[in-house]
């Protein structure tokens, strides 16, 4: 009896949040949610990058061999690469370039990929992001999960759903930038 309330209650608890989760899964971060759109207009938010995650981006963020610039004040700066780009599937940023102010290892990203694959299922479009390479034996890996579970989740979540997101105007969005930024 105590058994099954126990499943009963993990199926619930699982069914909640298998619409909107953030993951960890084979150590590299993950995040996952389902939206009514279609997978071209997720596809177009996803290359907003401005949209959903800063307005402190310097360079093209739609094209396939593009590289853009990303920083917050002093506390973050990387340059990426986008190596792939399949319309209304996937999109990759390698990262060529990363400092962070707040870690020994001030490159923790550099080498990684930034990997956004979309696909429909029934009448949603499934987005998974994940940062390979992200992982928890970086020590930036508290602070990034929480930046880009506010992001993925959040603004870029917001940007395709209701068609404006919550980028970083040059102020702290999440908690982890709060307490960097002091």
């Amino acid at each position: 009896m105590v058994y099954n309330a126990c499943v009963l209650a993990f199926r619930k608890y699982k069914s909640i949040w298998s619409k909107k989760e953030t993951i960890m899964s084979d150590k590299n971060f993950k995040a996952s949610f389902s939206v009514d759109q279609s997978p071209e207009e997720v596809f177009a938010a996803i290359n907003n990058v401005r949209g959903w995650w800063s307005h402190a981006i310097e360079g093209s963020t739609d094209k396939l061999g593009a590289e853009f610039k990303y920083h917050y004040q002093d506390v973050h700066r990387s340059t990426f690469k986008i190596t792939e780009f399949v319309p209304g599937k996937k999109v990759v940023w390698h990262v060529m370039d990363n400092y962070f102010n707040f870690v020994k290892d001030k490159t923790e990203w550099t080498g990684t990929d930034v990997v956004f694959e979309i696909a429909r299922k029934g009448d949603k479009t499934e987005v998974h992001f994940t940062h390979v390479g992200l992982v928890p034996e970086y020590e930036c890996y508290t602070v990034c999960s929480d930046g880009w579970g506010t992001y993925i989740n959040g603004s870029l979540h917001s940007l395709i759903t209701i068609g404006k997101g919550q980028p970083n105007v040059g102020e702290a969005i999440t908690d982890s930038e709060r307490t960097l930024s002091n």
